[in-house]
Parts: structure tokens; C-alpha cells; sequence
């Protein structure tokens, strides 16, 4: 079988996902994305023709992010080659993910020697639901036999109740990561792993006015304490998640570049890391969010990994809860691995971006800090869990 390596891998910043609000909303949404796509090539010195297929995530597939984004991105970014496939996928909040973990199949089976893996989501203009609320019909049958929650609040409410937590406890969560992501962009960790963009400046009409300004920064991360945290209004009634301890809505673009060993060593490039694993599960749709310890747990059946002995842990923090919950059913995982630079309560997240962006991140991290492996995972909505696990080489 052909050896799989990561030989690039690059993110957008994260900015705030509402039309007019954020750094990134400026942009189209495929324009945003090939300007990611491009960047890897870039960094990397290839060529786009050596690019055989691209795979990208995006969940609300509709209006400029429908029809195929991943291919349309890549066209508009660049007039060189158009002979590069592109696929756009939706495994919900896993999409980014699951890119990463096809790209590299197809690469150790022999199907390609390159490849992108990636994902966007511009929700400042493209709202989540939108590909269902406008639509000429409703996604679940009428004879759905699945007591599956429609909102993933009332999911976070099922956690909740099944594992005890509090309101404290998810504030104290969402506290920690926004304190871990400022120190993260005080100490400069993030500057390796984001593509620098001059952004187009909207004025009060959301036109573009010509200008444009320089976006090398997430704008997610903000000062608050846990008294602050807790004057906010939970989403759902009787619920405890609010919008403090819950991720943010965002615009962002994150990718890697991957090819056979063989292909990196013709072109001079060192690979930086594999995939030693993937899964993708699915989970109970009662408790909906669940997904990572269903992903985690097949992990450990398929190839014996010992939590004990991963360095690093990205679990999408979509609700403080889900990430409590995993490391309640784990307590091997040492917390203080986990989400080391902050999650997605205090970054934001971008949600077809995001599987791809935490593989960045963790990778980054790892040779930021001389380590070698990272597990990362992620709740899905369709109550899908997703796990890849990384080694640096």
C-alpha cells in the first residue's frame, strides 16, 4: 500500500460570521475558499497542475457555496489547469474531517499521488439552514422512526440531564477556552498556520468599497469572566447553553496538501505527517452530539490507540457539554492536553471548515511543541462522530 504524507497544511483566520461584522465577509464564499487552495500551493512550490483531485467540506451547501464549491473554488482561484477534480462533501460539522480522510485513502490506494483536502463555510452569508428552510421540501421523512432531536440545543439538553452538569461547569468550560486562545494569540502560536488575507471592506450598504484591509488575526477569541458568563440567557428554555459556552458562528477556509511519499520525495518536499487512523461512526440520534466517544471508542477497538500516550486532543467544542461529556467517558484523556490553544468557543467555527482547521492546528501545535501524535474528533449533526488520529514524521 502507498504511503500517505502531509507535506502543507494552512488556514484562514477565523472571523466573525455576520454580514458586514467580520474580516472575512467581504469576501465570496468560492473566493474565499480558492484563495485557501491557492495558498497551499503556493507554500508548498508546486504546481497546480499536479493536483489530482480535490475534496472539500461544506454543510449549507446553497447560494454561493451550492453546486459543487470545492470545483468552483478551485476554478475561480486560478486559469492555469481546469483538469483538477473537485468533490464537495457534507458529513455536517465532520465534513472538513472526513475530506482529510478520503484524500488520504485514495492516496494509499494507489487512486492518486495528490491531493487537497479542505472545507468552508462563509456563514455571514450563507446562514446555516438555509439549504433546508428555502427548499421545496423537509430532510426527515414522515415515517422517521428516530427519536432525534431537530435543534442541537435540545441535544446539549440531553447531555446535560444524562451527565449531570451544570451551568458552572459549562461556563467554567467556555471560560478556559477563551483563556487558552488569548495566550495562544499573545505568544504568536497561530501565526504559522494562517494564510495572511487583504480582505474587501464592505461600507454601510454591504458593498464592496474598493478598499481593502489586512486580516492575519481570528477574530473570535474575547475578554470575559465567569461572572460575565453567567448574566447571558441560556438559547433554549431550560436549557443551560448559551451563546457564551456554545461556538461561535464564523467565516473561515482551512486545508492540507497531501501526496504518496514518493510523489513528495520528486518534488524535494519533506512530509511533516500521516494519518495513522480515521473513523467515522454513527451515534445514538437520541442524544444527537455524542458522536466523539462513539468515534473515540472505535479508535481503541480498531488499532488499540492508549489515550495515555496521545500528546495532544482537538474535540470541537460546538457545546461546552460535548466535550464534557467525552472526557467524562474517558478519564484517561489528561484535560490538559485537550483544546491546548482554546476550541471553538472562543476561535469560532466556520462549520464545513472546521474538521480541516483542527487538523491544522494540531499539527502545527505538535511541531510547535516537539511532539508526535494528535487525536482529533468531532460531534456531527445526523448524530455522526468522526476521529483521525496524526503522527508527525
Amino acid at each position: 500500500m502507498t504511503e500517505a504524507v502531509i507535506v502543507e497544511a494552512v488556514r484562514t483566520p477565523i472571523a466573525r460570521g455576520k454580514m458586514g461584522k467580520g474580516d472575512l465577509s467581504g469576501f465570496h464564499a468560492a473566493e474565499l475558499l480558492g484563495k485557501l487552495q491557492m495558498g497551499l500551493i503556493e507554500k508548498s512550490g508546486i504546481e497546480p497542475k499536479d493536483v489530482d483531485q480535490i475534496f472539500g467540506g461544506c454543510v449549507t451547501q446553497a447560494g454561493e457555496q451550492s453546486n459543487n464549491i470545492t470545483r468552483h473554488a478551485w476554478l475561480g482561484a486560478q486559469t492555469d489547469d481546469y483538469r483538477t477534480a473537485g468533490t464537495t462533501l457534507d458529513v455536517q460539522c465532520g465534513s472538513g474531517q472526513q475530506a482529510n480522510n478520503l484524500v488520504n485513502a485514495l492516496i494509499k490506494g494507489g487512486s492518486i499521488d495528490v491531493g487537497i483536502a479542505c472545507g468552508i463555510e462563509l456563514m455571514s452569508h450563507v446562514g446555516l439552514g438555509m439549504n433546508v428552510m428555502n427548499g421545496p421540501g423537509y430532510f426527515v421523512p414522515p415515517n422517521f422512526g428516530w427519536d432525534q432531536p431537530m435543534s442541537q440545543f435540545t441535544a446539549t439538553k440531553r447531555i446535560v440531564e444524562k451527565r449531570g452538569f451544570s451551568r458552572e461547569d459549562v461556563d467554567r468550560f467556555a471560560l478556559g477556552s477563551q483563556e487558552k486562545a488569548k495566550k495562544a494569540q499573545e505568544q504568536g502560536r497561530f501565526a504559522k498556520e494562517i494564510l495572511a488575507l487583504d480582505a474587501p471592506v464592505l461600507g454601510d450598504d454591504m458593498q464592496p468599497t474598493g478598499e481593502t484591509r489586512r486580516v492575519d488575526r481570528d477574530q473570535g477569541p474575547r475578554d470575559t469572566t465567569l461572572e460575565g458568563l453567567a448574566k447571558l440567557n441560556p438559547v433554549e428554555e431550560g436549557g443551560i447553553h448559551t451563546a457564551g459556552n456554545s461556538s461561535q458562528v464564523s467565516d473561515g477556509a482551512a486545508g492540507l496538501l497531501y501526496m504518496s511519499a514518493e510523489r513528495a520525495k520528486e518534488l524535494g518536499l519533506r512530509p511533516r505527517a500521516r494519518i495513522v487512523h480515521d473513523v467515522v461512526v454513527g451515534s445514538d440520534p437520541y442524544m444527537l452530539l455524542e458522536g466523539p466517544i462513539d468515534a473515540t471508542r472505535r479508535m481503541i477497538e480498531r488499532n488499540g490507540m492508549d489515550l495515555k500516550n496521545i500528546d495532544l486532543f482537538e474535540c470541537n467544542e460546538a457545546f461546552a457539554a460535548v466535550v464534557l461529556a467525552w472526557l467524562q467517558e474517558f478519564p484517561d484523556i489528561d484535560p490538559e492536553k485537550v483544546n491546548v490553544n482554546g476550541g471553538a468557543i472562543a476561535l469560532g467555527h466556520p462549520v464545513g471548515c472546521t474538521g480541516s482547521r483542527l487538523i491544522v492546528t494540531a499539527l502545527h501545535e505538535l511541531e510547535r511543541t516537539d511532539q508526535s501524535t494528535a487525536f482529533i474528533t468531532m460531534c456531527c449533526g445526523s448524530a455522526v462522530g468522526t476521529g483521525t488520529l496524526i503522527e508527525r514524521i
